[in-house]
């Protein structure tokens, strides 16, 4: 309650000071434009091919527009790497917007996205350009699709390519040649391939929901079928001055889920071939699934409705039939059966350990054990970047020292926000 009050005072101490050097009364305008308190970040970082050095997006003063400016780690010197007079639209003269960026693989393509729209909670949809630094080519990928319509956008492991979902279907477009090829054909208001519906956002954190193969050959994705799902209502009140009303499937306990299911299609066009994980869809989840690094092979996990078992499949392009390698029971069950001790997760919460952002460290993994055991290495380097996405996903970065896969005697994670300095304490 005190620290309610604090920020309470807090912010009626910056109104007043903002009311009194505007020297105009405060309107509706002035609190929903961000004007009364500003807050300032770094913004987007990505790591360069080189792993000495990253980006980001800078303003250009001079000339307008923003740069992407790298920085090496060691002694941050700085380097202007794309000017952002190579961000201009050749047929208006004028400067694309700039949103997020990623690179290709070899840092010989910059993807750009802007022009956004919020799905649910985040600004998942909108315009992607492409960037050649080899030629200085930009281009607009999703020609003919609708504006603000693509979703997810992301290159093949070559940079040739590059997958997108619009309308609730996957798409593939070859760089060079423009030409755009349509995987998916049965997206509508009920079938939804490459994203996911509100409750797996909401409860899994999933959004982008497909991944291209190690070899640029296949894309898999996750399709849900919301037919039969209840709908519920919310009145927006925010985006007009007069309220709308939102429809969308949302399942309450006890009714019908969507019915999802993971499947993969050739990246050139072709047929789905749908894993045939054991269970029903619409009580069961695939919160989690991935192409394992330098193979053919996809890490698949699956949870009961209850949430109380975990399963993890190895399913095999080439095969609808997975692999289950590893189930796993809840901690209350495992507590009453001390025989499975030793398949558990031995989790431990250290609240002072840092000044900010949260803190706790596994001392046993039984999916580490268990891949190590079978012989299934190349699974743990999956396992970690399944950490790393997640908290790049939910706005964390995370910070880590130890990892049980690499041998250490703990697994830590210590998640702080995007726009967080104080990485040292």
């Amino acid at each position: 309650m005190k620290l309610n009050k604090l920020i309470v005072a807090a912010a009626i101490t910056i109104f007043c000071s903002n009311l009194c050097t505007a020297q105009k009364s405060l309107d509706l305008e002035d609190v929903l434009s961000g004007k009364l308190i500003r807050t300032k970040g770094v913004g987007a970082m990505n790591w360069m091919k080189d792993g000495e050095r990253y980006s980001r997006l800078e303003p250009n003063k001079e000339e307008g527009g923003m740069d992407v400016v790298a920085y090496r780690a060691k002694d941050n010197a700085r380097e202007v790497i794309i000017p952002s007079a190579m961000f201009t639209d050749k047929s208006t003269g004028k400067k694309i917007a700039m949103g997020r960026i990623s690179w290709s693989d070899d840092n010989d393509k910059v993807l750009i996205y802007n022009n956004t729209q919020r799905v649910w909670r985040y600004d998942t949809r909108g315009d992607y350009w492409v960037l050649s630094l080899h030629d200085g080519n930009l281009r607009q990928l999703g020609k003919g699709l609708p504006e603000s319509s693509m979703m997810f956008a992301k290159f093949s492991p070559d940079g040739t390519r590059v997958a997108y979902v619009s309308n609730n279907n996957i798409y593939v477009e070859d760089i060079n040649s423009g030409k755009i090829t349509q995987l998916t054909s049965d997206g509508s208001k009920t079938i939804v391939n490459g994203t996911f519906d509100w409750v797996y956002e909401e409860e899994f954190s999933c959004r982008d929901g497909f991944r291209w193969s190690p070899d640029g050959k296949y894309i898999a994705y996750w399709q849900s079928d919301t037919e039969g799902t209840g709908v519920f209502d919310i009145i927006n009140n925010v985006d007009s001055i007069y309220p709308t009303i939102l429809h969308f499937p949302y399942p309450k306990a006890g009714t019908a889920n969507s019915a999802v299911k993971v499947g993969y299609i050739p990246a050139a066009g072709g047929t789905t071939t749908w894993i045939d994980i054991p269970g029903d869809p619409r009580n069961n989840y695939i919160p989690r699934m991935d192409f394992i690094p330098e193979s053919n092979e996809l890490f698949i996990q699956q949870l009961n409705r209850e949430q109380n078992t975990n399963k993890v499949w190895i399913a095999q392009i080439g095969s609808a039939t997975p692999k289950n390698i590893f189930t796993d029971k809840d901690a209350a069950w495992l507590d009453e059966h001390p025989e499975y001790k030793d398949v558990s997760w031995d989790f431990h919460i250290d609240d002072t350990k840092h000044q900010e952002g949260f803190y706790y460290h596994f001392t046993q993994c039984p999916l580490n054990n268990f891949a190590r055991k079978e012989g299934y290495l190349e699974v743990l380097p999956v396992m970690c970047d399944v950490d790393f996405l997640t908290a790049k996903l939910m706005h964390f970065t995370l910070h880590r020292e130890h990892t049980l896969a690499g041998g250490g005697e703990v697994c830590d994670y210590w998640y702080v926000g995007d726009d967080s300095r104080n990485t040292k304490s």
